[in-house]
């Protein structure tokens, strides 16, 4: 495969340095959802694999994150994977749905099923650390990123049962159990802090945290009551490899614009933002000590040529006065988007930053 060869290793890539609020020979380039059911060579490759199964395959791993990397010339890979993998490695009972997402056999209801939970061991994650290494060789000067769902939002999935859109038992558990709902999220932050620091130790260069649906949370249910446990991954991940800086680290969430500042003080190098707060807002609201992620509205790629090239300008534009801007939609890929699409804005994002 030939990535885009943008520097002489995965550190001083310009993904690395832009989260680092470095100096950047164009702004890096990446789609949340960049690898997966938009591709058709994903779809011909995963038929008759179900997707945790997929997950947990280190040469299917490999492949699928490599795939848009390939395509599109993105700056970063990002680990293929989903955000309940660690809970089902450590043993949960949890089923991916077509059409409906990750199904949960035994919600947590209880104090007692909180405390009934098993711990994700390290050993567990061999196949991970195989696809992370396998990565890392194929990929060469680009970087791949970890990934990890954040303690709130895989409460969420455990206690709802599955995907929701008013999170509503989550709120009730998390109001009626305090000392629960604490050690319940701190549980999961141990857990993906396990999950996180395989990544890094097997040589990822960066890594995501997605709390996809804290943006349910007011400010000062978030700042109480999931912040601590959202510090506490990255605060784990410690200073990174042995003579290294440490790996930058990415905090992202949907529907978060109230929340961004306290996103960055979760520990966060780089805050992603949605679609829904214009960069340069958003820049304020972070402060100048972090770089931004972001923010194309996903639906905008369905739309013509001109209108995309449009609001891509618009984004690139909206970034200049941020620290650092990693290009990136605000959530990930529509499974309708044609690939073409996705390879022309990060060519266009590329050719509107290069220096």
């Amino acid at each position: 495969m030939s990535p885009a060869p943008v520097s002489a290793s995965p550190a001083d890539s310009d993904l690395v340095r832009a989260a680092r609020g470095l100096p950047v020979s164009r702004t890096p380039v990446w789609f949340m959802r960049q690898a997966g059911r938009s591709l058709p060579e994903y779809r011909a490759l995963r038929a008759g694999t179900a997707m945790l199964a997929a997950c947990q395959d280190p040469d299917l791993v490999t492949e699928i994150t490599l795939q848009p990397v390939r395509r599109h010339q993105v700056d970063a890979a990002i680990l293929f994977s989903d955000i309940v993998l660690p809970l089902v490695v450590a043993g949960v009972d949890i089923e991916i749905k077509p059409g409906v997402g990750p199904v949960v056999a035994n919600p947590v209801r209880t104090v007692a099923d909180v405390d009934a939970l098993p711990d994700l061991e390290p050993e567990r994650l061999s196949f991970l650390q195989t696809a992370v290494r396998q990565l890392v060789a194929e990929l060469g000067a680009t970087p791949l990123i970890g990934f990890a769902g954040a303690p709130f939002t895989l409460a969420t999935y455990l206690i709802e049962g599955g995907p929701s859109k008013e999170h509503a038992r989550t709120k009730a558990f998390m109001y009626a159990e305090p000392e629960a709902w604490a050690r319940l999220l701190q549980r999961l932050s141990v857990s993906a802090t396990t999950f996180l620091t395989a990544q890094v130790d097997a040589g990822a260069s960066a890594v995501q945290l997605f709390d996809s649906w804290a943006g349910v949370l007011s400010a000062a249910d978030y700042a109480e009551r999931v912040l601590p446990h959202s510090r506490a991954v990255f605060d784990g991940l410690g200073e990174g490899r042995a003579g290294e800086d440490r790996v930058p680290r990415i905090h992202f969430g949907v529907g978060t614009g109230e929340l961004l500042p306290l996103i960055g003080d979760a520990g966060a190098d780089v805050v992603g933002v949605d679609w829904r707060v214009p960069l340069d807002e958003a820049a304020r609201r972070v402060g100048p000590a972090r770089s931004l992620q972001g923010n194309l509205d996903p639906a905008v790629l369905l739309a013509d040529r001109e209108t995309v090239d449009r609001e891509v300008r618009r984004v690139v534009q909206q970034a200049s006065t941020a620290r650092g801007h990693i290009f990136n939609l605000g959530h990930g890929v529509l499974p309708d988007t044609d690939p073409d699409v996705l390879t022309h804005v990060a060519a266009l994002v590329h050719e509107l930053t290069a220096q």
